[in-house]
């Protein structure tokens, strides 16, 4: 019996490790030592995995969580860019295959393809840009089995031991699980940066001033706050006209800072919220466990002001969904209550992952049913709902909160807002960045008439698809020598706000594993390499370099 007892513990232990390390969409057998390890199976970490594996690397990917795809396939499928046609190479390649998989019937259920009416759905190279989170999540997954790719599930990086170094290289990284894995390089490709900030590269939170980098959108911007503002006045206070009664949630106490100043806070995260009219597809917004009305009083005041809309963005997908974004004053992004994210623990982070789900689930709860919000509004709210056909292990609700912005590395190179302008031409480009300088509201304050004033949005276009620096992604080489960072990668918090759209993560995580290969046939750092020779192989990828 005991023989018996002590062969099922070990077929346990055997089990457990094979779920994981092996439930993945590869092929390849549970190995502990690789030429290549990408952590985070955002959109660009599994575009990385796959682009080495395509280059003969032996490669795991490692999940912290178990969704992959980040916000590709979290929610956001209005894809963000600027300038399509500055996107090449595998990202690309993505869309091309949402094409291919839109133009099949059997992708159509709850409407047909000529009834879906989006001008900027696709394009007529044959690629598709406006798409369904859950066929999001199958092209990557599609992707990284026809490359072998294995991928490790639920292991995150143990934040206290977790990087083993060897003067100014990685040797091994080390999961809570205690698992370990060694390879000759690594790419953090996750939101946060944790593999990066834990192997003793520079980076910073928060934004800098003006002056750190020769600016002008950076640090504190009430001036051009302007977008997703309060357009009536609204009374900040507990009892409206009392400043002693206290501040309403969400409203911080003091000014905003002074203007061009740098300081610790963070643009707003949402979830991207995938909703549907589609009555037999449809789940209505449940009332969040905990629901505080209180909350929603500057909302319900705003109404009250004169305010007549519906503060949401819901941008139509396929199949009657939509990806829904924050818009106007008091909408979905949970302004100022993500500031300890990027630096916190697990517990911390997932304290504010669940506290901006109970906020915004509460807010599309209280737009349908609250006697307060005008009868129009809740109205056409309740004629939506969450699709019960996306996330369905997780109640409807998207996985992945949108990350906006976390640390950022500071590199040999930072991109800033004179590369977004063409002002300065980075000479190593490995890939385009082609939108906006866009940063959401990083706090609520009381303005000098004591009404409810919003700050730090940004929104300033006009200029070209410009180049990122292939130096923007990889660390001073005295810190690390041996890892890439394609996307909390080397950029001020104005620059990073353009830089920070998907393709150009799938685009960078692309160059970032080819950089990865290349250094390692030469058998040196990925500094030394010699952009000439990345130059010429990512142009024979197709990616796109330079804008004509």
């Amino acid at each position: 019996m005991k023989r018996l007892h002590t062969r099922f513990l070990w077929i346990l232990i055997i089990t457990l490790g094979a779920c994981l390390i092996d439930s993945t969409p590869g092929r390849g057998a549970a190995r502990r030592s690789y030429d290549l390890v990408v952590y985070g199976g955002t959109s660009g970490g599994v575009i990385a995995a796959v682009k080495a594996a395509r280059m003969g690397g032996r490669v795991l990917l490692i999940e912290p969580g178990h969704h992959l795809g980040g916000l590709t396939s979290g929610g956001l499928g209005a894809t963000d860019i600027g300038n399509k046609d500055a996107i090449g190479g595998m990202a690309r390649e993505f869309y091309a295959r949402l094409y291919q998989h839109y133009t099949q019937d059997s992708s159509w259920t709850f409407q047909k393809q000529e009834e879906y009416h989006r001008a900027d759905a696709w394009h007529e190279d044959r690629v598709w840009w406006m798409f369904e989170p859950h066929a999001a999540k199958a092209i990557f997954r599609q992707m990284l089995r026809e490359a072998g790719v294995s991928v490790a599930y639920r292991q995150r990086l143990d934040l206290k031991r977790g990087v083993r170094k060897r003067g100014a290289r990685i040797v091994s990284i080390t999961m809570e699980s205690g698992q370990s894995y060694r390879a000759k390089m690594f790419i953090d490709a996750t939101y946060e940066g944790d593999l990066m900030a834990k192997a003793g590269v520079s980076y910073t939170v928060g934004r800098e001033s003006n002056a750190t980098y020769g600016e002008t959108l950076n640090g504190v911007q009430t001036k051009n706050a302007i977008h997703h503002q309060f357009l009536f006045p609204v009374d900040p206070y507990s009892i409206p006209g009392d400043p002693s009664s206290g501040l309403l949630p969400g409203v911080h106490s003091g000014g905003p800072g002074t203007e061009g100043e740098g300081d610790h806070r963070v643009q707003a995260y949402n979830f991207r919220i995938c909703m549907t009219d589609a009555p037999e597809n449809r789940t209505a917004f449940p009332k969040p466990k905990g629901y505080d009305p209180l909350r929603y009083e500057l909302l319900l005041r705003y109404y009250e002001a004169g305010y007549e809309d519906i503060p949401w963005h819901p941008l139509p997908m396929p199949n009657r969904k939509t990806d829904t974004n924050n818009n106007h004053g008091f909408s979905t992004d949970h302004i100022g209550m993500n500031d300890d994210y990027p630096d916190g623990n697990y517990r911390t982070r997932a304290k504010i992952i669940r506290d901006h789900e109970r906020y915004q689930k509460g807010l599309l709860w209280t737009l349908a049913h609250h006697p307060r919000v005008p009868e129009k509004v809740r109205e056409e709210v309740s004629r939506w709902g969450l699709a019960k056909d996306e996330f369905k292990d997780n109640r409807s609700w998207p996985h992945q909160l949108y990350v906006r912005e976390a640390r950022r590395m500071i590199g040999e190179y930072v991109m800033s807002e004179l590369n977004c302008r063409g002002k300065r031409v980075a000479p190593d480009s490995i890939g385009l960045a082609a939108y906006t300088m866009d940063s959401h509201n990083t706090q609520r304050y009381v303005d000098a008439e004591r009404h409810a004033r919003n700050e730090g949005d940004v929104q300033i276009g006009g200029f070209p698809p410009y180049p990122i620096s292939y130096r923007s992604v990889i660390p001073k080489e005295s810190e690390c020598s041996n890892l890439l960072v394609p996307v909390c990668l080397s950029a001020s918090h104005i620059a990073f706000g353009s830089i920070r759209m998907e393709p150009v993560f799938m685009v960078l995580g692309q160059s970032s594993a080819t950089a990865a290969c290349l250094a390692l046939d030469e058998g040196i750092s990925v500094q030394q390499l010699d952009y000439e020779t990345l130059r010429g192989r990512l142009s024979a990828d197709r990616q796109v370099l330079k804008w004509n």
